[in-house]
């Protein structure tokens, strides 16, 4: 792999970069399917085709497009993330190609762009799916050859760059549609990941909140905290619908309110369910009386039976909001009540639709 793009014709250099350091896989978890989406990455750091990564916010997209580069023969060249909704659609080209001085009114000095930086290593498009038809356009005709031409340039510039792509919505359904280009989709899913969400991968909640305790443990210079099992079991149960980046914030946030050395279920007042969805009077029942197990030594009955309902109220709400991302309207159908009364329980329990918007 060259260091420096070629042109095809003689010509410019690429701005000086500094080669990464390698960086492992860092996946917490040992679930089956992350057991098998780790295999699959290893697998694709072994080859030079481009990939998309597809999964839920959160899921560990960007993680994955790392561990093919690093674990792979690019490792010590550059890694260049983009998020594709910042790019504006009349900067397109300059973004990815760069441009010569004097291609246009503010051009004053020519400026190498991300494929240029990116020469050697990888280029991730993170989001690629709100890319703009004029974007898609330009990316589909780079892909086709890794030949680019720098904007006001006359020179064709022949490049050494793999691309990984990230999507959170299905670009299948997205170019069925018409919203995404069939033919840039077909370009960018030579091989295709799937990233799972955390509800599909049991056990892994546990590891991977222990191993958010400890790094910000080592990250504030704080004693380690313990997990309590009540608030384990009840983290099991949550849908995480912000999957990892969501288990990570909440457990930030407790990890810094908690002063005690245990972290409970009261250290979690951001809408973590204390108790499943009322599917089974079975389930709800064993969870109540788990909960109760766990502050009968502090409550008695009357307090401790309020505390659990509570809980559950609140817990209840929470999921409604989840499950309609933050449609107050729709939550308040899913939990047959009237909009009124459901936007005075969230009120009651200080609960901000805004924590699960879409």
């Amino acid at each position: 792999m060259s260091s420096t793009p070629s042109p095809l014709t003689s010509g410019a250099a690429a701005r000086p970069r500094r080669a990464a350091a390698p960086e492992p896989i860092s996946f917490v978890g040992t679930s089956p399917a992350l057991a098998t989406v780790t295999a699959l990455i290893r697998k694709l750091a072994g080859c030079d085709a481009t990939v998309l990564i597809q999964g839920e916010t959160g899921t560990g997209k960007e993680v994955a497009a790392r561990a093919i580069h690093y674990l792979g023969a690019r490792r010590d060249q550059p890694f260049v993330p983009v998020n594709c909704g910042a790019i504006p659609e009349t900067l397109v080209e300059s973004e990815f190609f760069g441009h010569v001085r004097g291609a246009f009114t503010d051009a004053r000095d020519a400026c190498c762009g991300l494929i240029a930086a990116a020469e050697g290593g990888t280029l991730f498009l993170d989001e690629v799916e709100s890319l703009q038809p004029k974007a898609q356009v330009a990316l589909l005709r780079y892909l086709q050859d890794h030949v680019y031409r720098p904007v006001g340039g006359r020179q064709l510039m022949r490049s050494d760059v793999r691309v990984i792509a990230a999507s959170n919505a299905p670009l299948a359904d997205l170019a069925s549609s018409g919203a995404f280009r069939a033919d840039l989709m077909y370009r960018l899913a030579i091989m295709a990941v799937r990233m799972p969400p955390l509800r599909e991968r049991p056990g892994d909640v546990a590891l991977l909140a222990r191993h958010f305790v400890a790094e910000f443990a080592a990250r504030y210079g704080c004693a380690q905290k313990r997990l309590d099992p009540a608030l384990l079991a009840a983290m099991e149960r949550h849908d995480w619908p912000g999957n990892v980046r969501e288990l990570e914030n909440l457990v930030h946030r407790a990890f810094l309110l908690t002063e005690d050395e245990t972290m409970s279920l009261r250290s979690f007042p951001f809408g973590l369910p204390a108790v499943p969805p009322a599917s089974s009077m079975a389930t709800t029942a064993a969870s109540a009386a788990a909960l109760l197990d766990a502050r009968c030594e502090e409550l008695d009955y009357r307090c401790a039976r309020a505390s659990v309902l509570t809980d559950f109220e609140k817990a209840y709400v929470c999921r409604c909001l989840a499950r309609s991302h933050g449609n107050i309207s729709q939550a308040a159908r899913l939990a047959g009540k009237e909009r009124r009364a459901f936007g005075r329980l969230m009120k009651k329990h200080g609960i901000d639709r805004r924590h699960y918007a879409a």
